[in-house]
């Protein structure tokens, strides 16, 4: 079984920058597709970006395109998302998960969920 972990969240302004990385394990975890979601308070999970096993296809969010990038090295595997201009908006638990293609983009991924890791966008 593929499990993640994620790290990286922390607080920042409005307008400012953050990296969070996803730690993959598990022996097909180069195979599979990884998605960061985030949970807003009050909100359900959504998936803000998502990337192929070997990075040639990659999905943003409406939401993100533009001020996100998702990049991934399966030889350290390891996932990253660097959010840049971060709004108040993008304030949430984000998570990472791991699945085929299609049930990682619309927000079903077959992994455990992790622990998370909160941004808070505030000034």
């Amino acid at each position: 079984q593929v499990q993640t972990v994620e790290s990286g969240g922390g607080v920042v302004q409005p307008g400012g920058s953050l990296t969070l990385s996803c730690s993959i394990s598990g022996t097909i975890a180069n195979l599979l597709a990884i998605g960061w979601y985030r949970q807003a308070p009050g909100k359900q999970r959504e998936v803000v970006a998502a990337i192929s096993n070997y990075g040639s296809t990659i999905h943003y969010a409406d939401s993100v395109k533009g001020r996100f990038t998702i990049s991934r090295d399966n030889a350290k595997q390891t996932v990253w998302l660097q959010m840049n201009n971060l709004k108040p908006d993008d304030t949430g638990d984000y998570y990472c998960n791991s699945g085929r293609w299609e049930p990682v983009i619309s927000g079903n991924p077959s992994g455990p969920w992790g622990q998370g890791t909160q941004v808070n966008v505030s000034s």
